[in-house]
C-alpha cells in the first residue's frame, strides 16, 4: 500500500496520507507552477481536450493536462469564480465584480460573447436535460438560464440570496445557501422554488455534489462537516467530520469517492461512497493551507487542486498570495 506516505512539493508544502481507501491507493504528481498572482476559485478538466482551467483572479489559467504545463491564460475577466467547458471549445465563465457571464473560444483564445446576469454570479453548472448553462447568482439570489449557443439568457429564476455551488438530480435544482445554513430546491420545468432542506450542524455549506448512484447530496461545510442528504426524503441524513474551510467537493463516480479540499486546515479529506447506507471518512492527504477547491480528470482518476503560498495577514484580512508561488497540487490514483 502506499499510505502512509510523505512528499515535499513546491513552496514547500508537504502531502501526507494517514489510512487507506479500499484497496486504491493514491500519491503525490509533480507540481505545476501557473503564472500569476490573483485570488483562486473554481477549477474545471476539459477532459476531451485534456485541459484544466482554473478561475485565477481577473483571468482564466489554462494547464495542458498531457504536458503538465502552463497554456496562454484566458481573459480579462473581473474577478472570475466558475468556469465551465461548453460544446465546441467554448469556456463559460461566471465575472463577479461585473455580473455577467462570458464565453471565450479555447482555440482561439479570444472572447466570444458576454452576458449580464444577477448580482455576484458564482457557481455554475449545465442542465443535463436542456444543456443550458445555469448561472448561481449569490447575491441577487437568482438563476440565469442561459441558452450557450445563442449566448442569450432565456429564463432568471428568484430564489434568495446567499446562493453557493448547485447540483441537479432529475429536473430538480439544489444549491447550498451559506447564509441560510441550508440547501435550495428549485423545480426546473416549473422555474419555482420548494421547500428547502434545512442543513442542522452545517455551517456555510458551499461546496456540492451529487452521488447519484445512491441519491444523495454532498455538502461541504466550513465548520469542519460534510452534510449528507438523502435526495428522496430531501432531508439530512448524515454529518461527516472534515477539515475546516472547504469550497468544493469533488465527486470520482468510477471509484465510488468524493473528495473535499479544506483549505483552512490544508487538509484533501476522501469520503468512501461505496456503501449505499452510510458515507465514510478514508483518509485525510495533507496538502497546505489555501488548497479549498479542484477538480478531477474523469479519465485517469487525478485530482488538481490549485493553491499559493500564503504569507500572514494584518488583523482582520486576508493572507496575502506571495508572488510567484501559485501552483497546482496533483494527486493520482496508481
Amino acid at each position: 500500500m502506499s499510505f502512509p506516505i510523505c512528499m515535499r512539493g513546491l513552496a514547500a508544502l508537504s502531502l501526507c496520507l494517514a489510512g487507506a481507501v479500499s484497496a486504491q491507493e493514491y500519491h503525490a504528481g509533480n507540481p505545476i507552477a501557473v503564472p500569476g498572482d490573483g485570488a483562486w476559485d473554481y477549477a474545471s478538466v476539459d477532459s476531451a481536450a485534456r485541459r484544466l482551467y482554473v478561475a485565477h483572479g481577473n483571468e482564466v489559467s489554462v494547464v495542458d493536462l498531457t504536458s503538465g504545463k502552463p497554456l496562454p491564460a484566458l481573459g480579462p475577466v473581473a474577478k472570475g469564480h466558475a468556469v465551465v467547458p461548453l460544446a465546441a471549445g467554448e469556456l463559460a465563465v461566471t465575472s463577479g465584480d461585473d455580473a455577467t457571464v462570458r464565453f471565450f473560444d479555447t482555440k482561439a483564445n479570444r472572447q466570444i460573447a458576454t452576458l449580464a446576469v444577477g448580482k455576484k454570479p458564482d457557481a455554475a453548472v449545465v442542465d443535463p436535460a436542456t444543456g443550458h448553462l445555469l448561472s448561481v447568482n449569490a447575491v441577487s439570489g437568482t438563476i440565469s438560464e442561459i441558452d450557450p449557443q445563442a449566448h442569450r439568457v432565456v429564463r432568471t429564476i428568484s430564489v434568495v440570496p446567499g446562493l453557493e455551488f448547485a447540483a441537479i438530480s432529475g429536473r430538480t435544482l439544489f444549491i447550498n445557501n451559506e447564509d441560510r445554513n441550508e440547501i435550495e430546491v428549485v423545480d426546473l420545468d416549473k422555474g419555482v422554488t420548494g421547500a428547502p432542506i434545512k442543513l442542522t450542524g452545517c455551517e456555510e455549506p458551499s461546496g456540492l455534489a451529487l452521488d447519484a448512484v445512491h441519491g444523495r447530496l454532498i455538502s461541504a461545510c466550513a465548520n469542519g462537516t460534510a452534510a449528507v442528504t438523502d435526495v428522496a426524503s430531501r432531508r439530512l441524513s448524515q454529518l461527516v467530520a472534515i477539515g475546516h474551510g472547504p469550497d468544493a467537493v469533488i465527486l470520482d463516480a468510477a471509484r465510488s469517492l468524493a473528495f473535499i479540499p479544506a483549505g483552512k486546515d490544508g487538509v484533501l479529506d476522501v469520503l468512501d461512497l461505496s456503501d449505499a447506507k452510510k458515507v465514510t471518512h478514508k483518509a485525510a492527504i495533507r496538502t497546505g493551507v489555501g488548497a479549498r477547491t479542484g477538480a478531477l480528470d474523469p479519465l485517469t482518476g487525478a485530482i488538481y487542486l490549485p493553491t499559493a503560498k500564503l504569507a500572514p495577514a494584518a488583523a482582520g484580512a486576508r493572507p496575502r498570495v506571495v508572488p510567484g508561488s501559485f501552483h497546482v497540487l496533483v494527486v493520482k490514483p496508481s
